[in-house]
């Protein structure tokens, strides 16, 4: 089933109504909770994964910032999808790093922990 134009997952209308109620009560609503878990799982689905176990923990991650940051929308910004949206993609950008984290090519450690690669110990001079 298609989606005609128009019609949206979440719309910014109820879940800005959702968080201004929500930001009365300084509690999240049910209603919002489910927006906000919908935001994550449907920006999941702009990426791709190699592992399906990496798009469920970024959906954790995501959800988990969406959680902890709900507060901080600020009601006289109306477009309130757009803020959560941006809040679950860093989210997502937070968990891809927990889990795979950078290695610079041409590094070194310099830590005292010597490598398998080379049999050295200690601190290593650049």
């Amino acid at each position: 089933m298609a989606k005609s134009k128009g019609q949206h997952y979440v719309k910014n209308k109820e879940l800005y109504a959702e968080i201004c109620i929500s930001l009365e009560q300084d509690k999240l609503t049910s209603t919002a909770e489910i927006m906000l878990i919908k935001i994550a799982n449907h920006a999941s689905q702009k990426m791709r994964y190699k592992n399906p176990d990496d798009r469920d923990d970024c959906i954790s991650f995501a959800v988990l910032d969406l959680l902890r940051y709900w507060r901080s929308f600020n009601p006289f910004y109306k477009n309130a999808f757009a803020y959560y949206t941006e809040i679950a993609k860093k989210g997502f950008a937070k968990g891809w790093a927990a889990l795979h984290p950078k290695k610079y090519k041409n590094t070194m450690r310099l830590d005292g922990i010597a490598s398998a690669s080379n049999n050295t110990d200690g601190i290593f001079s650049i």
